[in-house]
This record gives structure tokens, C-alpha cells and sequence, in this order.
């Protein structure tokens, strides 16, 4: 379905058949479909200045909290029961064209045994695979399994950019180990950041998840409990994920700032080492080119061919203290 003006706020709506497909509905059908017995999806456009009044008039006789909540700027991943029904808050990977990843997209949704009714700022990809499942045929049956499909959708469109993260952070371990290097530092810092994103909202999604399946809904049944169990432990993994590559991330950081500072340290020490072999040089070099009387070997020919043989005494008698010390 195609919104059919710059106001109207449904995005797609449809009635389930029951057995996995779907009739879609136009825009005068869907409040009394929600009020129907029998399962109706709509999806709105949050952006949309009529989202508020068209919830407020099609919904009127749920809990004004709900419309509150489900329209709310800032969101966390939430499960919150109400009745025989459930306020539940989620967050997909941002895979919208020149989008970061991490940047997660929300999808709030009120579901009961009869309306599911979802709302979105951007473009969700976990969405339009619900909806090519009912036109498809093989959408889900009733409202726990839609759930528990739209759950495990979020989850999988996850996975790519976890493991795109991961393989950042193999490749920058393995340029370090090639040969440190300060512009590296941007990178190490973007990971962690990304990292410290994703798992921002993955946490607290893993706890709603486990909320929402220990919910005793008539509609939830053994079976759609089983799929969330998966998508609960999918995202748990995840999140060890993400803590492994913030510590790996961060190993690395540190390993990048010793590797530059014993370079660091290695230049300083051959530096010293010249600086001290030639002190004693600049020394008597600096003594006897002074212009007074008395210089020794004023008035000898020889005196300079002594004087440089003596400085290269100093220098082999350095060399030979020097590795006595172990200083090289």
C-alpha cells in the first residue's frame, strides 16, 4: 500500500489470512480492520504530521500511554505489557543508502492477539521482509509469530555488519604487526566507537527479548517462545562479539602506542649514543680552536695530523667503554 498524500502516515497495511499470506488494505479499510477479530498489520510513517491524529481517532479506545510511548523522540529496547498486550521497542541495523550501521533505525510496535500496528523514522529492510513474506505467502499465521519473524529478520540484517567490524579489526592488527603506524590510531578509534554503538541498544534488546518471551500471552505460544529463544541467544552472542572487539580494539591501541614508542626510544638511544661520542670531540675541538696565545702545536706542521689521531683514539676508546657498558 502507498500513502496517498504528503499527511497520510500509513506506509503498508494489511489483513492475515491466518495461514501466511495477506489481503492488503487501502486507507479507509484500516481502522475498521484493527477493530476486526481478525489479525491486521498497519505501518506508519512517524515523519508524517498526520501520524498523531490518525492514531489518536483509529486507536481511541487503547490506552493514551501507548500512543505516548509509540511516538516518543527518544527510545531504548523495551517490552512493556499492557493488558493482553504488548509495547515492545526495537532497533535494526541502519541499511539505508549512504547510512553508518550503526546508526540503528527504531521500530516501536503495539501488539495484541487482533492488531499489530508499527511506526518508523526511516526505512527499516527487516519491515519490507515481513511484507514480501505475506505477498509471498509465507508470512506469519498469527500475531506471536509475526513477532518472532520480525525479531529474527532485525537479528540476521545484524550479522553482515558485525562481521564487517570484525574483519576492520583483523586487518588493523595485522597492518601493526607489518609495521606501526600512527594514522592507524584513527581507525582503532573508529572501531571502538562503532562497537560502543552497536551495543549501546543490543544489550538492552537482548533483555527485552527475554522479557517478551517469558510474557503469558494466549497468542504466544511454545513455538514462537522456541524462535525467540534463538533470536535472544543470536543477540547475546553478538554482544560477546562486540565486548571482544572493544578489548581487542583496545589491546591493540595499546600495542600500537608501545610498538611507536620503542621506535620512539630506539631513535632517542642512538641519538644519546652519537651525542655522547661526540661531546668529548666538540670539546677539545671547541678548546683549541680558540684564537689566543698559548695553543699547543701553535708552531708545529704536525700538529693538526696528531691532533686528529688523537680525537680518533677518543673515539675507538668510546666505542670499546660503550660496549663494556652493554650500551650497544
Amino acid at each position: 500500500m502507498t500513502p496517498s498524500g504528503k499527511s497520510d502516515p500509513i506506509l503498508m497495511a494489511y489483513e492475515f489470512d491466518g495461514v501466511g499470506g495477506g489481503r492488503a488494505l487501502i486507507e479507509n479499510e484500516v481502522g475498521a480492520a484493527l477493530k476486526d477479530k481478525h489479525l491486521a498489520w498497519v505501518h506508519l510513517d512517524m515523519k508524517k504530521e498526520g501520524t498523531k491524529p490518525w492514531l489518536e481517532k483509529e486507536i481511541s479506545y487503547l490506552d493514551p500511554h501507548i500512543v505516548n510511548a509509540l511516538l516518543a523522540d527518544e527510545t531504548r529496547p523495551r517490552v512493556t505489557e499492557i493488558g493482553d498486550g504488548a509495547l515492545i521497542i526495537l532497533r535494526g541495523v541502519n541499511l539505508n543508502e549512504n547510512a553508518d550501521p550503526e546508526d540503528m533505525v527504531s521500530i516501536r510496535l503495539w501488539i495484541d492477539k487482533e492488531r499489530i500496528i508499527s511506526l518508523q523514522r526511516r526505512p527499516l529492510k527487516a519491515v519490507a521482509d515481513m511484507a514480501e513474506k505475506i505477498i509471498q505467502g509465507k508470512g506469519p499465521e498469527n500475531a506471536g509469530e509475526f513477532v518472532s519473524q520480525l525479531v529474527s529478520r532485525l537479528f540476521e540484517r545484524m550479522e553482515p555488519a558485525l562481521l564487517s567490524l570484525d574483519d576492520m579489526t583483523d586487518r588493523v592488527e595485522e597492518e601493526i604487526l607489518e609495521g606501526p603506524d600512527v594514522s592507524l590510531r584513527e581507525t582503532i578509534i573508529n572501531i571502538r566507537k562503532r562497537a560502543i554503538i552497536f551495543r549501546r541498544y543490543m544489550a538492552p534488546q537482548k533483555d527485552a527479548i527475554g522479557h517478551f518471551r517469558l510474557c503469558n500471552f494466549d497468542w504466544l505460544d511454545a513455538k514462537d517462545k522456541r524462535h525467540l529463544q534463538e533470536s535472544q541467544d543470536r543477540v547475546m552472542r553478538y554482544v560477546e562479539d562486540l565486548d571482544a572487539i572493544r578489548e581487542r580494539a583496545q589491546i591493540v591501541k595499546d600495542e600500537l602506542a608501545n610498538m611507536i614508542a620503542d621506535r620512539l626510544n630506539k631513535n632517542m638511544y642512538i641519538l644519546s649514543v652519537i651525542a655522547a661520542i661526540f661531546l668529548p670531540l666538540g670539546f677539545f675541538t671547541g678548546l683549541l680552536g680558540i684564537n689566543v696565545g698559548g695553543i699547543p702545536g701553535a708552531d708545529n706542521a704536525d700538529a693538526f695530523w696528531i691532533f686528529c689521531g688523537l680525537l680518533v683514539s677518543i673515539v675507538a676508546l668510546q666505542v670499546w667503554l660503550f660496549k663494556k657498558l652493554k650500551w650497544f
